[in-house]
This record gives C-alpha cells, structure tokens and sequence, in this order.
C-alpha cells in the first residue's frame, strides 16, 4: 500500500456527492496533510438524493455541488470535476470510460481511489448501483483505458497523453486488505459529512454513527482499542 510521502496526487472517483465523504473523507485528510495533490471526479450531480419533493431536481443538482464544494474544502480539497451523468441512471459504458479516462490523463495520479464494483451483500447501501458501475467503469479506465495511447484516439487529439495509475483503493467492498488510520481525522470527517445539510434526516446521529462504524473498521484491521480506520482493497496495477 502506497504511504502519502510516495503519491504526489490523488484522484477520487465517486458515483455521488457524499460518497468520498462517507467512504474515505478521513484518508482525503491525512493525504493532504502530506501534501498531496487530490482530485474529486463525480460521476453525478446527486441529482435524485434528498427528501424535500418541493426542490426541483436541477435546482437539487446545484444544491449538491454545492455541498460537495464546501465538504472537499474541509479536507483541504479544491479541485472538483462534475461529469454531470444521471443520478440513479449511472453505466459502466465505454462514454463513461471514456469520461474517466480523460480525468485520469489530465490529473496524472499516482493513486485512485474509487468504489467497489463487487456487490457486498453485508453493507448494501455501499453497493447501490450507480457505486458499482462508478467503480466498474473507473478500473476500467484505469486499466487499460488511460494507459493504452491507442484507446480513445479523440483523448490523443485533445493533447491527453497516456497516464500508468499506480495504486488503486476500492472502498466500501468485501476483503479489504489495507487500511488508513484516521483518528485524529474524524473532527474534519463529520464536518465534511454534515456539509451535505440535504441528506440528512438526523444530522444529530451522524458523528456517533461514523464513530462507532470507524472504530469497528480499526478493530478487524488490527488497530489498537480506539483507533479509527477506514479500509480498503489494495489492487497494485503498476
């Protein structure tokens, strides 16, 4: 598993607004903190989240954005990338790998860290379907889309040479075998969560709930009693 001092950037892939701040906002932190460059790429504008049925959906999509601008903010992220694909409507198709490629080559990261494309049946509010074709479509763009300079010839035409991703960290999947310890992360973790003040019912519970998920993560990752982590699938695809 890369340490921070060996990834000048990172680039995290996400079906929604909130997903990276559920997921690994915590790891987000500690990368930044060793200086490291990141990059959130959303696939959607989160579009069809939310409660309130008197908020037209576009006026939801800035709405979201939004959220997410002020959240990466608080992990010391300023650059985002909205794709604009369709909430509740995401596919694993060569337009996305395409889309994605393209993110890859601009940002040149040595590290990904994206979604599971494995629906795990113990957590199944990670493997919504749009986090399993987001996660899909962006190993696919990592291998063997962004690296291949024949791939996508318009991508060559735009000036976009081919980009080798050293590491990529699947959150939110099955058998994770590596994980980030987080701990004095959570402050700024739930700040970012809360940031998206449109999908939350209970906004009191947040903290407790992230704490208490956290500190289970650290335990099945070995980390001393109050240690918190969050964890991942480590794929080397050097």
């Amino acid at each position: 598993m890369l340490q921070p001092s060996e990834i000048e950037r990172a680039l995290v892939i996400t079906a929604h607004p909130d997903d990276v701040d559920f997921g690994s906002a915590g790891t987000v932190g500690v990368l930044t903190d060793a200086g490291v460059e990141v990059t959130y790429c959303l696939v959607t504008d989160g579009d069809a989240g939310g409660f309130d049925h008197s908020i037209p959906r576009g006026d939801m999509a800035s709405l979201r954005r939004a959220e997410q601008t002020r959240a990466a903010k608080e992990v010391g992220v300023e650059s985002l990338v909205f794709l604009g694909h369709g909430d509740g409507r995401v596919v694993a198709d060569l337009t996305l790998r395409r889309d994605l490629s393209r993110v890859i080559r601009q940002v040149r990261p040595n590290l990904v860290i994206t979604q599971s494309s494995e629906r795990n049946l113990d957590r199944i509010y990670a493997s919504h379907p749009d986090h399993l074709a987001a996660g899909e479509a962006a190993l696919c763009a990592v291998y063997p889309d962004a690296r291949n300079p024949f791939a996508y010839p318009d991508l060559a035409e735009e000036g976009l040479e081919a980009w080798t991703v050293r590491e990529v960290w699947v959150m939110g999947g099955p058998k994770p075998n590596g994980h980030v310890d987080v701990t004095e992360q959570l402050d700024r973790k739930i700040r970012a969560l809360l940031c998206h003040e449109t999908q939350h019912q209970d906004p009191s519970g947040v903290e407790q709930r992230v704490r208490d998920w956290m500190a289970a993560t650290g335990e099945a990752m070995g980390l001393p009693a109050g240690r918190l982590a969050e964890a991942f699938r480590v794929v080397d695809t050097r």
